[in-house]
């Protein structure tokens, strides 16, 4: 007899709607049917949506390290309330940089998470020859920064490439932040010497042309190491079409999308200064920029969403000049939201929910067929929707340590009514209900 029956509700795939059952047996998926079998317990989804666990691949929850920001028992207690079950995390104050940093935070991070959990490890210059010893310990990823962000040094042209040739000769993968170092050290140099402390600092600082000018390095050196790269949080159509095009011309090349470059105005800087300062900053000035970012996330140019995820306090936020508070946002309380939103609003299909912020970064980072499905043998992480709510998105209602979110006062269509994370109940009605239940992913390297 099964473990758990759900049934009645709208299965939701990339490829179907359809009302089914859905059988969970030893925390797996045993059937996905319309046939009813008894069960140990059963829970009624009649009128409501069922999708996969969502699974956000770039989240930072600075644990361990300053968590007064944000740390794991918080923030995967957002995570978990919104219906994502599984993510991959790195943090910059205490970064993992050689495999016993990894074991450490393993360690740390024992019975502190509510969701599974995979993690990512920066590349420093001085280590670009030990990344192989990571892999092998099991990171997900590697994270690169073309430019000094958070204390992370940037990775100059010659050292990313020895970095994509490493990885292609172990079969490893890389998030890269691309914005020019050359470029954005300039425009601070004279943005500071002009005496500049204004909010519009930072569109000048974290430019357009910066972004565009690293990624298109990253791209075109991507196609010619042979290494599998992901762009993150790409701001603009003109970024993503870099990307297409080395992708079109043989680059195993990805390109992230986040909410914000989908929902949020550069011009917003002017009235919220640092409540909207995180870089690559918010590039939209239209409808039309914001729909065509929504095309290409439909369209598949855009791969996948995650919500890098990086909060600070309102206290944070506001102490200190536009230059010193923390670049940023909270995520993973509003992401799964704001994309029913989008669904019913038009922007999205709800297949394409699942396959952007469920299977296509599972897929992407080794973490398929696990994660990121609801097919038989995958982990029961199940999230179930009710599409015919309304609501408004409020401070209040945040778990994360931030305590507030840039899209406070957005009305919103459809609530996540609960989650199950390999079949156990995880949260319900916009909290965790269990105590933190979530455990270690290796990577694809420590499988091979």
């Amino acid at each position: 007899m099964p473990d758990l029956a759900i049934l009645g509700g709208t299965v939701v795939s990339p490829q179907s709607e359809a009302r089914l059952n859905i059988y969970v047996d030893d925390g797996r998926v045993a059937a996905v049917t319309s046939d009813v079998v008894a069960a140990d317990n059963v829970v009624d989804a009649t009128g409501l949506h069922v999708f996969p666990g969502f699974v956000d691949t770039h989240v930072h929850l600075m644990d361990p390290g300053p968590t007064e920001r944000e740390d794991f028992p918080t923030g995967t207690a957002a995570a978990a309330a919104r219906g994502v079950t599984t993510i991959v995390e790195h943090t910059h104050g205490h970064p993992i940089r050689l495999p016993d940093d990894l074991t450490k935070k393993r360690e740390h991070l024992r019975e502190r998470s509510h969701v599974d959990y995979g993690l990512a490890a920066h590349v420093w210059p001085d280590t670009i020859d030990r990344l192989h010893e990571l892999w092998e310990a099991g990171v997900t990823f590697f994270k690169i920064f073309t430019c000094t962000t958070h204390g992370v040094p940037g990775i100059d042209t010659a050292n990313l490439w020895r970095t994509f040739t490493a990885l292609a000769d172990f079969g490893g993968t890389c998030l890269v932040h691309c914005e020019d170092e050359a470029m954005t050290a300039a425009a601070e140099r004279f943005l500071r010497a002009e005496g500049r402390t204004d909010n519009a600092v930072i569109a000048q600082w974290r430019s357009r042309e910066a972004e565009e000018v690293a990624a298109a390095v990253t791209a075109l050196l991507a196609r010619h190491a042979g290494a599998q790269v992901n762009v993150a949080h790409v701001s603009t159509p003109a970024v993503a079409a870099l990307v297409a095009r080395e992708r079109e011309a043989g680059a195993d090349i990805a390109a992230e999308g986040c909410p914000q470059y989908f929902l949020l105005r550069e011009d917003e800087l002017l009235e919220h200064g640092a409540l909207r300062k995180f870089t690559p900053p918010a590039r939209a000035r239209s409808d039309a920029e914001e729909d065509d970012m929504w095309r290409l996330l439909r369209h598949g140019v855009l791969n996948h969403i995650s919500t890098d995820h990086a909060p600070s306090t309102l206290e944070q936020k506001r102490h200190g000049s536009i230059w010193d508070v923390h670049f940023g946002l909270p995520g993973l309380d509003t992401t799964a939201p704001l994309l029913l939103d989008a669904a019913t609003r038009g922007k999205l299909s709800l297949g394409d929910v699942v396959r952007v912020y469920a299977e296509r970064p599972a897929k992407r980072y080794g973490l398929f067929p696990r994660k990121g499905h609801l097919g038989v043998g995958a982990d029961a992480d199940i999230v179930l929707a009710d599409l015919a709510a309304t609501g408004v998105v409020r401070d209040q209602d945040v778990l994360s340590k931030a305590g507030w979110t840039p899209y406070a006062g957005r009305s919103v269509n459809g609530r996540i009514v609960s989650t199950f994370l390999r079949g156990r109940p995880l949260a319900a009605d916009g909290a965790p209900v269990t105590d933190e239940a979530g455990r270690f992913l290796p990577g694809r390297g420590a499988a091979a």
